[in-house]
């Protein structure tokens, strides 16, 4: 998730000469009075100064109640500034209510979606002490550098996780959270920044559309954006552009993957117009991760993210081979991308309920990665 000045109420249409202070027939009703220097201030409607004599009002001005009154020229600012806030929170809470409905019309009220979400919560409150710490961590360390832009889209955003010390280059992992490409969010990747900048080591954690906001495409488009912004600008921050590793977990695995084959892709086919390069990246880390998707549809539909949701955010079944990387590295039209793809490393484990291991790479295929 930019803020414009607010505007300057100059004083040149009041660049005249008023009375300083009001005779006994003037009017006291106007809210408003100008000082010597013909200054607008703000003053009561009745003011304390008045003293009745005989039904007749005196005013008595003090320059030091004059004086005080000329610090609330700020007033229309704080209120401009105040109501842009309204309106960006408000526009927010809409498109979030709007993107909640559009989910919850793909999703239904089915049982297993309901008994998931229960679980997912329960499950999020026993972690509840422990997400407190990294929480606190996230967002008061002068370490962290959050949502910093990468383009143009409203989740066009990554968050940094800087080493105490920046005593020269360091290395970068770039990192894209999962969330079943529906709940993703820069911030799950905290404990590993954590941990790693505790190891003089920058992450980097990538934002990108969620669906219904965005399918496959918005994601891997992000991405891809977000890695071109690490490789050209880290080392402003203390990073080593040498030094950059790509890593994923989960649906992040899923499409930084993608992504990583898609830009070797269009090296292979000699395009010009790429803003980064797979040789900037030393190596790639996938973790939990489901690189085919057509071994996935059935699983995922009896884990509650039914078929209809999923092709739904894959762009339909017939694209479940455009974005599934084992299939696309097999493809012999890709054999002059591979040798261009860096070191790939797979974590996966075999009880892995919620991605198979099933879904990895084959390892007949590791050694030509």
């Amino acid at each position: 998730m930019t803020s414009s000045l607010p505007a300057n109420h100059g004083s040149r249409d009041l660049d005249r000469s008023f009375p300083s202070s009001l005779s006994p027939t003037s009017s006291p009703s106007p809210s408003l009075s100008f000082d010597a220097d013909n200054k607008i201030t703000d003053a009561p409607l009745l003011s304390r100064d008045l003293s009745s004599n005989n039904g007749h009002g005196t005013a008595k001005h003090k320059p030091r109640r004059r004086a005080a009154a000329a610090g609330k020229l700020s007033k229309p600012k704080r209120q401009q500034s105040f109501s842009r806030d309204i309106g960006h929170a408000a526009s927010e809470t809409y498109l979030l209510t709007r993107l909640t409905f559009t989910l919850l019309r793909y999703l239904g009220l089915g049982y297993r979606w309901i008994t998931r979400l229960a679980a997912l919560a329960f499950y999020a409150i026993l972690l509840m002490p422990g997400f407190l710490q990294v929480a606190y961590y996230y967002f008061f360390s002068s370490q962290v550098r959050r949502s910093i832009i990468y383009g143009y889209q409203p989740r066009n955003r990554l968050d940094l996780y800087l080493p105490e010390n920046i005593d020269g280059p360091k290395p970068v992992v770039a990192f894209v959270t999962g969330g079943a490409w529906i709940i993703g969010y820069k911030a799950w990747g905290s404990l590993l920044g954590k941990q790693l900048a505790e190891r003089d080591i920058i992450v980097a954690c990538i934002d990108y559309r969620n669906f219904p906001q965005g399918t496959i495409s918005d994601m891997i488009n992000d991405a891809s954006q977000g890695i071109s912004f690490i490789c050209n600008n880290i080392s402003d921050y203390g990073g080593d552009p040498n030094r950059i590793y790509l890593m994923g977990q989960s649906a992040g695995a899923h499409i930084s993957a993608c992504a990583l084959v898609e830009q070797a892709l269009k090296e292979a086919k000699g395009e010009e117009s790429i803003s980064w390069s797979v040789s900037q990246i030393k190596a790639y880390f996938g973790l939990s991760g489901g690189y085919n998707l057509c071994k996935l549809v059935d699983h995922f539909n009896s884990r509650g993210l039914y078929r209809s949701l999923f092709l739904s955010i894959m762009e339909g079944e017939e694209s479940l081979q455009l974005f599934s990387p084992e299939v696309r590295v097999e493809d012999p039209s890709f054999k002059d991308a591979v040798p261009l793809l860096p070191c790939i490393t797979l974590f996966h484990g075999t009880a892995d309920c919620s991605m198979p291991s099933t879904s990895r790479f084959k390892p007949t295929i590791y050694h030509s990665m």
